[in-house]
Parts: C-alpha cells; sequence; structure tokens
C-alpha cells in the first residue's frame, strides 16, 4: 500500500525486524480489495487517501477505470501481486513468523468513503462486464455473497492462486474475510470448503479462519462453521473474562474485533491463561490507524504478547489446558500433577489445588511489568497450596512443574 502523499513503499522488512525485537511470532497479512484506502472511514479527521498497489488482477485496459489508471483484465492475474505474497510469506518463515493470508477484506466495501467505485468489481473498473451490485443499491457488497456465479468463479480462481503460491510454507493459515457483513456466512462457509477442498491433493494443507462479521455478526456464526480457527467480538466475555477454549476451534482473540484500537496487559494474560491465542491490532507507526498513541499503554502490552511466546516455549504447553478451578485467581492452565502456569490479574496471594497430586514442585514467579523471574521455595502437593507473590504488584504469573 503506497500513500499519495509520499509515494513511499511500506518496509515490510523493517516491520519483519521490529516484530522480533519484541519476540512475536504472528501477523496477518492484510488483503485491501479497493484501488484506495480513504482514512475518514477510520474517522480519522485528518484524512489521508493512500493507494493499493498491486492487486490480484492485471491493470491493462483497453480503457481507465474511475481512478484514471488501466480497467483490470480480471480473467489475468498479476504476477507482481502474487510474488510480493510470496516473498513477504517466505521472509517470515525464514524469521519465524506465522501469517494469517488473509484473501478478501469486508470492512472497507461497508465504511470506507466511496468504496464501491474503488473496487475491481465495480463495471466502470473492469473490461470483463462485471458489475458487484447486484441490487442497484450502489454497495456492491454482494460481491462477498453467493448471488453472481461469474463472480465466485473469478474469486475462486483468485482463491486458488494465493493457495498455489503459498502451498509450500509451514507458516501459513488462511483468513477468508476480515469484518465481512453477517449476509456473508453462506459466501464465508463456501470459500473456508473451498481451501480445504484445493489443498486436500496438495503438498500441505493448512488450518482456515473465519473472522468476527460487522456489523451485526454472531460468534455463534463462527463456532458453527467449517472454519478450523476463529476470531470472535467482545460477547462472552471475551474482553475481561474470557471463556476457556475447548478445543472444538482454535481461538485467536483479536483486539480488532474485541476494542478497535485497545486492549491491556491483562487481556493478554487471561487470554493466555484460557487457552486462547491473543493478538494484538497495533497502530505501528500510526500513519494509517490513528494520528499518536500513549506508549505507555502500548508498550506494555507488547512485551507481553512476547513473554506469553517466551514462556509457552518453557512449558509442555501441548499437554496444558485450561483449568480455572485449580486455582483461587480462576486463570490456570495445567497438565496437573505435573505442570501448572497461573496468573494473578488482582491479587498477591493465590491457592492452588494439588490435592489429588502428592510429591514436590519446583517454584518460580514472573513480573510481566519488570520482566524479572524469581524462584521460590519447592512446594509439596497432596493438599491446597497458598502462595504469595514476592512481586509487590499485582498481575503477576506462577509457573509450578
Amino acid at each position: 500500500m503506497n500513500s499519495d502523499q509520499s509515494a513511499k513503499e511500506f518496509d515490510f522488512e523493517g516491520l519483519i525486524e521490529w516484530m522480533k525485537k519484541y519476540n512475536h511470532n504472528f501477523i496477518r497479512l492484510w488483503a485491501w480489495e479497493l484501488m484506495s484506502w480513504d482514512t475518514r472511514g477510520n474517522r480519522e479527521e485528518d484524512a489521508k487517501v493512500f493507494t493499493v498497489s498491486p492487486q490480484p488482477w492485471k491493470r491493462i485496459g483497453p480503457g481507465n477505470a474511475l481512478d484514471g489508471k488501466p480497467k483490470f483484465d480480471l480473467e489475468k492475474h498479476n504476477s507482481e501481486y502474487f510474488k510480493r505474497l510470496k516473498d513477504r510469506v517466505r521472509l517470515a518463515a525464514d524469521n519465524g513468523i506465522y501469517v494469517s493470508v488473509m484473501i478478501f477484506e469486508g470492512w472497507g466495501l461497508q465504511f470506507s468513503p466511496n468504496a464501491y467505485e474503488n473496487h475491481p468489481f465495480h463495471p466502470e473498473n473492469n473490461l470483463n462486464g462485471i458489475s458487484g451490485d447486484a441490487n442497484g443499491d450502489g454497495s456492491g457488497v454482494e460481491i462477498h455473497t453467493l448471488e453472481n456465479d461469474r463472480i465466485t468463479a473469478i474469486q475462486e480462481a483468485y482463491t486458488k492462486k494465493v493457495i498455489e503460491t503459498v502451498n509450500e510454507f509451514d507458516n501459513v493459515l488462511y483468513e477468508i474475510s476480515n469484518e465481512n457483513h453477517p449476509h456473508s456466512t453462506e459466501w464465508q462457509y463456501h470459500m473456508i470448503r473451498f481451501i480445504k477442498e484445493v489443498e486436500s491433493d496438495m503438498p500441505k494443507q493448512h488450518p482456515v479462519g473465519m473472522t468476527f462479521q460487522y456489523k451485526g455478526g454472531s460468534n455463534q456464526t463462527l463456532f458453527d462453521s467449517p472454519a478450523d480457527w476463529i476470531s470472535p467480538n467482545h460477547e462472552g466475555g471475551y474482553r475481561d473474562d474470557p471463556p476457556p477454549g475447548d478445543g472444538s476451534k482454535v481461538v485467536i482473540t483479536d483486539t480488532d474485533h474485541l476494542w478497535g484500537i485497545g486492549g491491556n496487559t491483562k487481556w493478554v494474560w487471561k487470554s493466555f491463561l484460557r487457552g486462547l491465542n491473543p493478538i494484538f491490532m497495533d497502530p505501528y507507526e500510526a500513519k494509517v490507524l490513528r494520528k499518536s498513541f500513549d506508549s505507555a499503554w502500548v508498550e506494555p502490552l507488547r512485551k507481553s504478547l512476547g513473554y506469553t511466546l517466551m514462556l509457552s516455549r518453557q512449558m509442555d504447553l501441548n499437554n496444558m489446558v485450561p483449568e480455572p478451578d485449580l486455582a483461587t485467581s480462576g486463570y490456570c492452565l495445567a497438565n496437573p500433577g505435573k505442570e501448572y502456569l497461573v496468573y494473578l490479574p488482582d491479587s498477591l496471594d493465590v491457592t492452588i489445588d494439588l490435592t489429588d497430586f502428592p510429591g514436590t514442585y519446583e517454584v518460580e514467579w514472573f513480573d510481566p511489568a519488570s520482566g524479572v523471574f524469581r524462584k521460590d521455595e519447592i512446594i509439596v502437593g497432596g493438599y491446597m497450596v497458598k502462595m504469595t507473590s514476592p512481586f509487590e504488584t499485582e498481575g503477576v504469573v506462577l509457573h509450578i512443574d
């Protein structure tokens, strides 16, 4: 994505290095279907317009689209787009970072100013006679439904090209669409199944995800979907008291769908200790999503995300599940009798239920605010064990194994 003001390409390599500094290992590779991004859609008073290039289809005309550039040929894929996608996925893989490859994007078509006029499926923008506005209301949101067989076929061909481009990599997850409208449900279910079908005969099969539908969606729609992973909204406590993951879906709790720009360190640890996977929509350089941000809010959140990854690599995480009842704080990952990770969001004391598991356990405390570990005395199981943090601040983590 390039700015009309600076025409400077986004520094993806710089972003990867920045992520490594915080020990982060996941990024959404955001698709943007429109030819431009007008930040008035993000409620920015000092709006900017960003041109989006390259696009998945060649712009070869004849004739010009509404932005004055050659029209799209929706039957011809743009090799530059797919080369950049592959290069970025490979760079992330080389640096130990997973990528959610977003296939489509629904928020922009709903809320960006003049969105449909900036979409390749507007009849003035392509030479294939494609019109995404089936009901003639000027919004074009029907693009993300199954109403037009020709559009669906074009979308499937593009999706297949994405799959062929990145199938060789192990660090890939697929995301059907960011925050599409509720009427897109059957279309999203169809695309999830389509990806699984295409990959079934390929060397690798990757997890496919569905994220919250905005506005008016339901988390139940996500849980009922054929997706492997989902990102819910705040309903059900995902901001302040997340429900434990039950294994039916991998749950990626994303601040984008919970707050927009928001989140806090307690949310990071509560999510992690409930068996969920927290990610943060980071303002980064504050060039698009907002003009500025308070580092006193953002920095602790960024660091805590990196700390969760660090601790996950020190534990036998594959065999640990959320066990809220084993700790009076309500936040506990456990492989009962062998290993426990406990979070104390609002207290310096916690009682751990080791009644059924005698034996000795080593103890270590971690303070996310300072990044400091402290060993504690060995404890003996077989009963309820009350423990007190050696730190004077709340929000500490306890590791027992």
